[in-house]
């Protein structure tokens, strides 16, 4: 029990890594805890729009455990173009450490979760992707573009970015974005 415990303290820390994107209508940048849980809730609401059919209990836990190696590394906006290499190499030593201090069989199982979800492979994965990957335009979108506009992103680079992954694992989703992002591209709000 005292393991799990600390296992469960540890994640706390998630609370502590800021993330590039400010939550709807506020001045305060969400933190990582609270993307896990925005985004496990957005794939629970997308279910029925998944490219394939997935086993959405998969896909929320794939969620709820795909940033935990951010406690050591911090995050990284999605837009960056240099050292996703090295960054994915550390998120996983992160992982492994964290992981580490729960008990078999759950520390197998995260590990097996966060391995499946950063290959993509799985359509539980391509959906988790999706949601993912889905949620920061849709807080930029609702802000204004703040994270596209404070990092000097352009439109072209948000479409390659995000595009593949959330056509790939949420068509709807993509539908409804792109033609969103189109309208804002006319008004300015990229690089």
């Amino acid at each position: 029990m005292q393991q799990i415990v600390d296992f469960i303290l540890e994640l706390d820390k998630l609370k502590s890594v800021t993330r590039q994107s400010r939550s709807k209508g506020s001045d305060r940048n969400e933190n990582s805890a609270e993307h896990s849980w925005q985004i496990a809730m957005l794939a629970y609401s997308l279910e029925p729009y998944a490219a394939t059919p997935v086993d959405i209990h998969r896909v929320v836990a794939m969620l709820l455990v795909h940033d935990i190696g951010e406690i050591d590394t911090g995050d990284t906006i999605v837009y960056a173009t240099e050292g996703w290499e090295e960054r994915k190499a550390a998120e996983l030593e992160a992982v492994k450490r964290i992981f580490g201090i729960v008990p078999e069989p759950q520390r197998s199982h995260f590990l097996e979760l966060w391995l499946e979800f950063d290959e993509a492979a799985t359509p539980e994965a391509r959906f988790a992707h999706a949601a993912d990957r889905a949620m920061p335009p849709l807080l930029n979108l609702a802000n204004n573009g703040q994270s596209w506009r404070e990092n000097g992103i352009s439109y072209e680079r948000v479409i390659d970015k995000i595009g593949p992954p959330i056509k790939a694992g949420c068509p709807a989703m993509w539908e409804y974005l792109r033609s969103r992002l189109e309208e804002e591209n006319r008004k300015g709000w990229f690089k």
